[in-house]
Order: C-alpha cells, then sequence, then structure tokens
C-alpha cells in the first residue's frame, strides 16, 4: 500500500514537471514567433484578436516539437534529485527492485506517449488548418495597418501600392497598381487585360474604404502601348471585395491524419487529384504515429542513471547527450523516409529495437547489482 503511494507520488511529480517544462519550452518558442504572426497578421489588417487568435492556434503546432525534450529533461531532473536527496537507497533498502522503478517511468512514458499521439494526430491538424482559414476569411478589419510609408504593400492578390508618407490616417504621394481588375469601375475599358494605375497626392484611410484627393487613373492594355488618363479630385475606392494573398490551400501538415491515411493507402473514396505527394505523407504520417513511439525508449535510456557498482555510474549529462542523439537521429531519418525506403523501415523499426535492447540490458545490470 506505502509502495503504491509513492510510485503515485513519483508518477505525478514526473508528469507535472513534463508539462510545466513542455509549456515553458512552447511559449518561449511562441513569443520569438510572435513577432512573425504580428506582421503576418496586425500588418495585413487582420483584427488584433485574430492575431491572438491564431497564435493560440499555432501553439499547438509547436507543443509536439518539444514532447520528447521535454519529457527527457524531467525524467533526468526527477532521478537526480531522488539521487541526491537518497530517496532511492532508502528504497533499495526497504526491498523495493530498480526494475521496478524503470517499469514506473515505462508506464508514464506511455501516458506521455497517448498524449503525443493525441496532439500530433488530432488536435495539432486541426488547430493548424483553423489558423489556415483564419486568415482566409478575408475578413480584415482596415486597410490601414497595411499600409507602410516608402513600402510596397502586397497583402492583396494583384495589387501593389505604396505611399510616401503616412501620418494617421492620412497618406501623401500614393501609387496604386491593380492588375487584377479589382478596380474595373474605374475605368472606361471593359477588356480582361487591362491595368490600372492610379497616381494621387494625397488621401484618406476610413477602415475599408480609401478617399483619393487630386491625381489622375491610368488604365493601360498589356499588347498596347496607348494608355487611358481620367483626373479626378476626389475617388472613393471600396477595398472590402479585395481578396489576401493569404495561402487558402491546406499544407499537409494541416491535413487530417485520416485524409492523409485515405490518400496513402489510395482509397476509393477520395480525390486523389487533392492529395499530397507520397513523399510529403510519409514522413508527415511518421511524425505523427510513430515518432511518439521514441518516448518510452527514452525512459529506459534515462533508468540507465540508477545503475550503481563499484562507484561507477552513468553521469546525468552522458544520458542527456545519449538520449538526444537518438532524438536527433529519428529526426534526421524522418526526413528521408518518403524518398528512401531504408530510412523508412529503419525509422519504423529503431524505437522498438531501442526499446528491447535497453531493457534486457538493465535487467542484465540489476540482476548483476543484486548478486
Amino acid at each position: 500500500m506505502l509502495q503504491n503511494k509513492i510510485y503515485q507520488n513519483f508518477f505525478l511529480e514526473i508528469i507535472k514537471t513534463f508539462f510545466v517544462i513542455l509549456f515553458g519550452l512552447s511559449l518561449i518558442a511562441l513569443t520569438v514567433r510572435a513577432v512573425n504572426f504580428l506582421e503576418l497578421v496586425v500588418d495585413s489588417g487582420y483584427p488584433i484578436t485574430t492575431y491572438f487568435e491564431f497564435s493560440f492556434l499555432n501553439l499547438f503546432g509547436i507543443l509536439p516539437k518539444f514532447i520528447p525534450l521535454s519529457f527527457l529533461i524531467a525524467l533526468i531532473l526527477f532521478i537526480v534529485k531522488h539521487i541526491q536527496d537518497s530517496e532511492f537507497v532508502i528504497l533499495w533498502t526497504s526491498g523495493v527492485k530498480k526494475i521496478q522503478i524503470v517499469n514506473l517511468f515505462f508506464y508514464t512514458s506511455l501516458v506521455v506517449l497517448f498524449f503525443y499521439l493525441i496532439l500530433s494526430t488530432f488536435l495539432t491538424p486541426s488547430a493548424l488548418n483553423k489558423s489556415r482559414q483564419l486568415l482566409g476569411k478575408d475578413q480584415l478589419n482596415s486597410f490601414l495597418p497595411t499600409i507602410r510609408s516608402q513600402q510596397f504593400t502586397d497583402s492583396f492578390k494583384g495589387f501593389t501600392f505604396i505611399v510616401e508618407k503616412k501620418i494617421g490616417n492620412e497618406i501623401q504621394n500614393i501609387f496604386l497598381h491593380d492588375k487584377s481588375r479589382n478596380l474595373k469601375n474605374l475605368s472606361t475599358n471593359i477588356s480582361s487585360n487591362v491595368d490600372t494605375t492610379i497616381i494621387s497626392q494625397n488621401g484618406v484611410v476610413d477602415k475599408k474604404k480609401l478617399f483619393l484627393f487630386n491625381g489622375q487613373i491610368i488604365s493601360s492594355k498589356r499588347d498596347q502601348s496607348k494608355n487611358e488618363i481620367i483626373k479626378f479630385d476626389q475617388i472613393i475606392i471600396d477595398l472590402s471585395k479585395l481578396s489576401t494573398t493569404t495561402i487558402k490551400k491546406s499544407k499537409v501538415q494541416e491535413t487530417s491524419t485520416l485524409e492523409l491515411l485515405k490518400c496513402f493507402f489510395k482509397k476509393k473514396n477520395i480525390n486523389l487529384k487533392t492529395c499530397h505527394k507520397l513523399s510529403e505523407i510519409i514522413p508527415n504520417l511518421n511524425r505523427r504515429i510513430v515518432l511518439p513511439f521514441y518516448i518510452p525508449t527514452i525512459a529506459l535510456m534515462c533508468s540507465l542513471l540508477l545503475i550503481r557498482k563499484k562507484g561507477k555510474s552513468f553521469n546525468s549529462f552522458s544520458v542527456f547527450v545519449l538520449s538526444f542523439l537518438v532524438l536527433l537521429f529519428s529526426e534526421l531519418t524522418i526526413r528521408y523516409t518518403g524518398i528512401n525506403s531504408l530510412a523508412k523501415n529503419i525509422f519504423l523499426i529503431f524505437p522498438f529495437f531501442l526499446l528491447i535492447l535497453f531493457y534486457k540490458f538493465l535487467n542484465i545490470k540489476f540482476l548483476k547489482e543484486f548478486k
């Protein structure tokens, strides 16, 4: 009964440390990427609420990347702490076998593995897909944030914009070029191959409308040198229907695991034209489904710290380096699983091979210590 209580406390301590490290590392990574997100979202004219929602959804894309490393650090910290506090020594002298503690680490790793699988196979693809759709709604709050002084703005399809000076919502010396017929109502030429250029001295931005003063509209056919020029005192341009340049086709990491599996097995109810290349599908499926099975291997590798005989033992740094190299090897191998059958087979077999190898090794070592 007491042993079960100890095992339960150990399990909770490892899991708690794991999640603290995982979210800590993920939030640091998210903070680093937040500047890029800000430029992508807010500076493209979306409201600030979209920025926070987009950042939150992308957190799910960051979390899986840090799970193996977080579990490795958490388990090493746990083992080193209890070795230094001599708590393990008390357990050994009270009759607890080292292999029982190894089994505890292994069962704990299975919980982390299950969490990893749920996250990588379901939650992450869904969240990333929603983040893409969020920017694909074209629900821009205002055109003003997309404008930067003396910098070309190309946040909209076929629509290029530059101003010399921007003060508040007032702009000066404006150059606007449209080659996607967004401004066809400003030209008398109804041909589809007409580009429209607007040059204006000053203007005002009011949310999704652009007020331009004292300028001219130049319409030109792409196959002719003759231009049509219309001068104006004031015009109003409605920008609400412009299409953003945000990528709207889902990437492979945003595609659901079920869809990827259907494409991989070429199911009849799937449109193969919408499928990604196998060279992209296979590494992604391996990352989602197979990579989590390296977690139990990490648990057994960390258990090397429990080996003590004649003053010799593994130190935490060497175990960390060894485990990190295994993770690095898996990360490098996974990139070639879509184009190389040998790499695919090695990646599939390697975690289970290491699992058996280290468990047998630990059993032999602990038996020798007991003798």
